[in-house]
């Protein structure tokens, strides 16, 4: 479940104008509580839980009596009476004429031995419900990595834009300076031209980022159940450097906070209590049963009469399927297969999860070392921008140099973007790899 102060500001960072589709911004974790607060897969792993603790508790009431209460009234036709002569005393009326009956019944069962199927049932449907609910916490962190994942994405894309915008500036500025020389003949109109084409290809990569950043401002926008024209502002964070972890140390504490190795451990426990449940019709049961009827007539009391009487009756029972045509070992075998199938699922879900970690590791690896080069590069192309202009403003360097050094500070700009989202990216993959 969400912490109510924690929705609350999730709710409260956004202005009431985004309810009409206004701006709306958001810190990553603000909009991971919007998520979960509002998504329907999340909802649905909650009801499935509820649904298996519902189940558990079936399965432990069966250990307890059951009470049934019954009543009827009948009518029936007027018939003769059937009367026996006594010598000296009354008649006696061995069947009267009484078409009014009613009756009521109290009738209690308890199960003394079931052959273990009981308690197997109770084992099998608690360890069903904790693997629905590590299916909940599983989908809440499938969540977490998709809005984290789009989040990223749409800040990366919205400064891409950005970095366009100023490559567009810094074009617009040549190519002015580029006409003026063309126009008073001391550059060639290839030189114009070059400028141009670079501009353009500048404002179609804006184009295509703006494409782009509304695509994934929809799906944000989906994933965290906002009013359709909601423009969602990712709030900057400083990254935090964690060190780099041996893969081996991520590996173990992974296999034992995933909520998937965990949902299947409980899976594989539920299916070896359901070989004991299928076991358990082979072998005899009993219960005790106890009856009260107070009924009128009372149809077990003779002579009948027209009055209230009340009987009771208490009993063991013993039953015991002999011979069933191979039912009960078809359903041990079947589960004990289930049970063998969900076990060695998990073992193939260990194995996977410890190559996801490694790659996840390297990834994160490979990102930082990436962003590291990104930078120095923005870095040196900058500092080429400024030596080229002055260069180029003394007329000692030609434009193409220039264009040259403003499209590596544009390429330098986009990929230094890129190399800060591919890290945030990986370093939620990771985290959502090694279960945190």
């Amino acid at each position: 479940m969400i912490p109510a102060l924690t929705l609350a500001l999730a709710v409260s960072s956004c202005p009431t104008g985004a309810e009409a589709g206004g701006a709306c911004r958001l810190t990553l974790a603000e909009a991971v509580a919007r998520a979960r607060a509002a998504s329907p897969r999340l909802a649905r792993l909650v009801a499935l839980e509820d649904a298996a603790d519902a189940s558990r508790r079936g399965a432990r009431a069966e250990r307890l009596p059951t009470l049934g209460l019954t009543g009827a009234y009948s009518r029936n036709s007027n018939v003769e009476e059937f009367v026996v002569p006594q010598p000296g005393q009354p008649d006696l009326v061995v069947f009267p004429n009484l078409p009014n009956q009613w009756s009521t019944r109290a009738e209690i069962n308890l199960p003394v031995y079931t052959g273990g199927r009981v308690g197997a049932s109770i084992d099998a449907t608690a360890a069903q419900h904790d693997a629905a609910r590590h299916d909940r916490i599983a989908g809440g962190a499938d969540l977490d990595l998709e809005v984290a994942s789009s989040y990223w994405n749409l800040a990366a894309l919205r400064e891409g834009e950005r970095v366009l915008r100023e490559a567009i500036a810094s074009y617009e500025a040549h190519l002015k300076d580029a006409t003026n020389l063309f126009e008073t003949g001391m550059a060639a109109r290839n030189d114009l031209l070059a400028v141009q084409v670079e501009r353009d290809r500048a404002e179609l990569d804006r184009l295509q980022a703006e494409v782009e950043a509304e695509v994934e401002n929809a799906n944000l926008v989906r994933l965290l159940h906002l009013p359709p024209a909601t423009r969602v502002e990712p709030v900057a964070e400083g990254d935090t450097h964690d060190p780099d972890a041996d893969v081996e140390t991520l590996v173990g504490p992974a296999l034992d906070a995933r909520a998937e190795v965990r949902s299947l451990r409980a899976r594989v426990a539920a299916a070896d209590a359901s070989i004991k449940v299928a076991r358990a019709s082979a072998l005899p049961q009993a219960s005790v049963q106890g009856r009260y009827d107070y009924a009128n007539p009372s149809q077990r009391i003779f002579p009948l009469e027209g009055v209230w009487r009340d009987t009771w009756s208490l009993g063991i029972g013993v039953s015991w399927t002999a011979f069933d045509g191979g039912r009960t070992s078809a359903a041990t075998a079947r589960a004990r297969a289930q049970a063998e199938a969900t076990r060695r699922e998990l073992d193939d879900l260990e194995q996977r999860i410890r190559l996801e970690v490694t790659a996840r590791a390297l990834a994160v690896r490979t990102a930082r070392a990436s962003q590291r080069v990104a930078a120095r590069s923005v870095e040196a192309a900058r500092e080429n921008v400024k030596v080229s202009q002055d260069r180029y403003q003394a007329g000692v360097s030609p434009s193409s140099d220039l264009l040259d050094a403003e499209t590596r500070l544009l390429r330098a700009g986009l990929d230094e973007t890129r190399a800060t989202t591919r890290l945030r990216v990986a370093k939620a993959q990771l985290d959502r790899a090694v279960g945190r």
